[in-house]
């Protein structure tokens, strides 16, 4: 093995790359969230993420050839940050993820509905996701009539959060 890595394994060599406190956060934000600016991602985050700890997970996960960052043509100093197609294959490891998080921890009913949908819908409704993240990050073609997923994830995570707040 080369000394840049501990080995060869590879589970280890993902979690060199993912096995931080916040890389997977950040990805789960871009792809579930479509936060695609540094503003959107810092001040929209649950977990609340220092600045310096974003920039710099940003900054890896970009070298890293997870994410993209290219100048947004409406602001000069704002930069738009996409997912590659590194990046988009992680969706049915968020999918179990966060189907293992509902089974065995406390999680929250709001925070959750997305992963039970994703878990109900399987790897049919995990490849039509990738597809459209690929259509909103890569520039993919998608056929007009296609139901968006993160539209139905989205509604769904709203309406859940509607009902608790007693809406």
């Amino acid at each position: 093995m080369d000394a840049l890595h501990r080995s060869g394994c590879p589970i280890n060599l993902t979690l060199e790359i993912l096995g931080d406190r916040w890389s997977l956060i950040v990805i789960r934000d871009i792809m579930f969230g479509n936060r695609r600016h540094f503003r959107e991602l810092l001040q929209k985050s649950q977990e609340g993420i220092a600045s310096n700890i974003l920039a710099d997970r940003l900054k890896r996960l970009v070298e890293r050839g997870l994410l993209t960052r290219e100048d947004d043509p409406t602001h000069k100093q704002k930069a738009v940050y996409s997912l590659t197609e590194m990046a988009i294959d992680l969706v049915p490891l968020f999918a179990h993820m966060g189907s293992w998080g509902r089974k065995h921890l406390p999680v929250s009913e709001e925070l959750s509905i997305r992963a039970e949908l994703l878990e109900e819908g399987g790897q049919e409704l995990w490849e039509d996701f990738m597809d459209e993240l690929r259509a909103k990050h890569l520039g993919k073609v998608l056929p007009p009539d296609k139901p968006s997923v993160l539209d139905r994830l989205t509604e769904a995570y709203l309406e859940v959060a509607d009902r608790r707040k007693g809406g």
